[in-house]
């Protein structure tokens, strides 16, 4: 019978994730992995083979839980439309302590390894273009709703909407003004509400 590991995988990961976002890749060493994940050095390079592969695996992580938080936050709303300013709004109400009040941990690492390593470089992108694919898919569904015109281009909506997170959340990272945040999360909201179409007068 196979030796039953002595860790949490799950709790691990996510205290990996925690560390290599607040820190980054190259700033993140050894013993400070250890401390986080409470294990010894030769414990997680047989969990986890590298800290290559442990970062691949946080990154993995961070886009998939806030792929299913995006997806349960849209499905929760009255209509894709509402969703999508919604999330906007979101932003502004986190508490103080709250870990995503930082820049996205995909920009960070893209920043961090562009130049140095580039398959987690990559990684970082392809996760990047998936969030980017998910905000396509909601215009869509608006566009399918008779929320916003057929004219308009999902792709580049979406490609707009993600750089509107990415620039709400370095102001949030950097400590901007609660109130100064918010009015900003709110003119974003306003402009994708502003897609709306006006009903036809009967």
């Amino acid at each position: 019978m196979g030796r039953t590991a002595s860790y949490d995988r799950e709790q691990a990961l996510e205290a990996a994730m925690a560390l290599f976002w607040r820190r980054g890749y190259h700033a993140t060493s050894l013993k400070d992995l250890e401390a986080a994940l409470k294990m010894k050095p030769g414990s997680i390079y047989a969990a986890f083979s590298s800290k290559e592969n442990l970062y691949l695996l946080s990154l993995a992580r961070y886009f998939e839980t806030g792929r299913a938080r995006f997806r349960a936050h849209i499905a929760a709303a009255p209509s894709p439309l509402a969703g999508l300013a919604g999330h906007l709004r979101i932003y502004p109400r986190l508490p103080e302590s709250h870990i995503a009040r930082q820049a996205c941990m995909l920009s960070k690492t893209l920043i961090d390894t562009g130049s140095t390593d580039p398959e987690i470089a990559a990684q970082s992108k392809a996760y990047l273009a998936g969030m980017r694919a998910e905000f396509e898919t909601v215009f869509r569904a608006a566009q399918e709703a008779g929320e916003i015109p057929t004219t308009r281009d999902p792709a580049r909506l979406a490609r707009r909407y993600q750089a509107n997170i990415t620039a709400l959340r370095f102001e949030l990272h950097q400590g901007s003004p609660p109130a100064e945040i918010a009015a900003l999360a709110e003119d974003m909201a306003q402009e994708i509400e502003s897609l709306r179409m006006t009903p036809a007068k009967g």
